[in-house]
C-alpha cells in the first residue's frame, strides 16, 4: 500500500480523499487543511462520506511531511495563489514523494513551460528523488488522452475540438467565478482568466500535447473570446445574486494553428445561469458536459457527463479529473524520478476497489 497524503480539502480535495480511500493500492495516511475549523475533523467527514476513515485533519505542514508519505495529492488551489502553490509543491517534492496536482497550469505540458519553472521543479525532484505529474481539473483527460484516443478511430482528422460546457448555478467557488472569470461583473471589467495570453498560458500546453500526439507542427496559438450579459437578474443556489446587465456567460477558444487554420481547438462555454446565451452549445442535460468533436472521416462526437455529491456536475468533473491523478500514483511510484505529463503517464484501467462509504 502506498501511503498517501491529501493536501487541501476544497472541491478538489474532497474528491481526492474519496479516490485515495477507495483505491486498493493506496493508504490514506494524512490530510492537510488550511482552515482552523477543519483541524481535528475526520477525513471521511471532510470528504462527505458516511463513514469515518480514522485520519484527523491537521494544519501542521512540517509534521505531515515529516511522516514521510510516499505520495502527495496537492489539491489546494493555484488559481489565485500560484506562487504559494509552487512553493508548497517544491517543498513536497524535496521530501522524495510522488506529487500529483492540477495546480500548476504551465506544467500541463512541461516541455513548453518557462525555463525558470522547469529548473526549479527539476531541482526539487533531483534533491528529493520524487516525481511530479500535473493534469488539468477542467478535466485534463478531456483535453489530452480522450481526444487523442478518439483521433485513432478514423481514417483522417480535419479539426479536433474539445469543449467544456458548464453552468455555474450550483458551483461553490465565488472568488474564481466572480473575479477570475468575471461572472456578475460589468462587461468593461477585465477578468484575469480572459486577459490576453492567459487562456494560452492555461490551455496552450494541452494544445501542444495534442499536436505532439498527432505528430503535427503548430505555427501559432490564437485566442477568441466572446462575453454575454444577463438579460435578467438571477439568484444562484450557493453564490447569491447576479445582476442583469453584468456578465452572465463567456465563450472562448484556444486555437492551435496548423497550416494557417485552427485545427486543434479547446473551447469553454460557461454560464452563470442556463437562460444566458441559449444559442451557444448546451449540455444534453444537467449543468455540464465535456465534449470532443472530431471533424474528419468519419465525423466523431462524444459527450461525457459525470456527477458526484448528490448529482452535482461540477463535483463529478472534479472527481474524474482527480481520478486521473490519483490512479496515476502507482505507476509513478514505480517509475524513475522525473517530471511527467499526460502523454507520459499511461491511463490505467479502473479497479473494483474499496468503497469507503459502504
Amino acid at each position: 500500500m502506498i501511503s498517501t497524503l491529501v493536501w487541501g480539502t476544497g472541491n478538489v480535495g474532497r474528491a481526492a480523499i474519496r479516490a485515495v480511500a477507495a483505491h486498493q493500492g493506496l493508504a490514506l495516511t494524512g490530510v492537510l487543511v488550511h482552515n482552523p475549523a477543519k483541524v481535528g475533523r475526520d477525513a471521511g467527514d471532510l470528504a462527505g462520506l458516511d463513514t469515518e476513515l480514522g485520519i484527523a485533519a491537521t494544519a501542521d505542514i512540517d509534521a505531515a511531511l515529516a511522516a514521510g508519505p510516499r505520495a502527495i495529492v496537492y489539491a489546494a488551489s493555484g488559481d489565485i495563489r500560484p506562487d504559494d502553490a509552487l512553493a508548497d509543491i517544491d517543498r513536497a517534492l524535496r521530501t522524495g514523494a510522488v506529487v500529483v496536482t492540477p495546480a500548476l497550469y504551465a506544467l500541463y505540458d512541461h516541455r513548453s513551460a518557462p525555463a525558470e519553472l522547469q529548473e526549479r521543479v527539476s531541482a526539487a525532484i533531483a534533491a528529493g528523488g520524487g516525481s511530479l505529474f500535473v493534469s488539468g481539473i477542467d478535466p485534463g483527460w478531456g483535453n489530452d488522452v480522450l481526444p487523442l484516443l478518439m483521433s485513432g478511430l478514423g481514417s483522417s482528422v480535419d479539426v479536433l475540438r474539445c469543449q467544456e460546457i458548464f453552468d455555474y448555478t450550483t458551483y461553490d467557488q465565488p472568488d474564481s467565478v466572480r473575479y477570475l472569470v468575471g461572472m456578475g461583473q460589468p462587461l468593461d471589467y477585465q477578468p484575469p482568466m480572459l486577459a490576453p495570453t492567459i487562456p494560452t498560458m492555461v490551455w496552450g500546453g494541452q494544445i501542444r500535447m495534442i499536436a505532439r500526439g498527432l505528430g503535427v507542427a503548430l505555427t501559432d496559438i490564437r485566442e477568441v473570446v466572446e462575453r454575454r450579459a444577463l438579460d435578467e437578474t438571477v439568484e444562484t443556489e450557493l453564490m447569491g445574486k447576479f445582476e442583469a446587465g453584468t456578465q452572465g456567460a463567456v465563450r472562448f477558444e484556444v486555437q492551435g494553428i496548423v497550416d494557417g487554420s485552427p485545427r486543434i481547438v479547446i473551447e469553454h462555454i460557461t454560464r452563470i445561469h442556463a437562460s444566458c446565451a441559449p444559442d451557444w452549445p448546451q449540455p444534453p442535460s444537467g449543468a455540464g458536459a465535456h465534449r470532443v468533436l472530431i471533424e474528419g472521416r468519419p465525423r466523431i462526437e462524444i459527450t461525457v457527463q459525470a456527477t458526484d455529491e448528490d448529482g452535482n456536475h461540477s463535483a463529478g468533473g472534479n472527481a474524474t479529473a482527480v481520478g486521473r491523478l490519483v490512479n496515476a500514483i502507482p505507476w509513478l511510484a514505480h517509475a524513475e524520478p522525473g517530471l511527467y505529463d499526460a502523454l507520459d503517464v499511461p491511463l490505467p484501467f479502473g479497479t473494483l476497489g474499496r468503497n469507503p462509504s459502504a
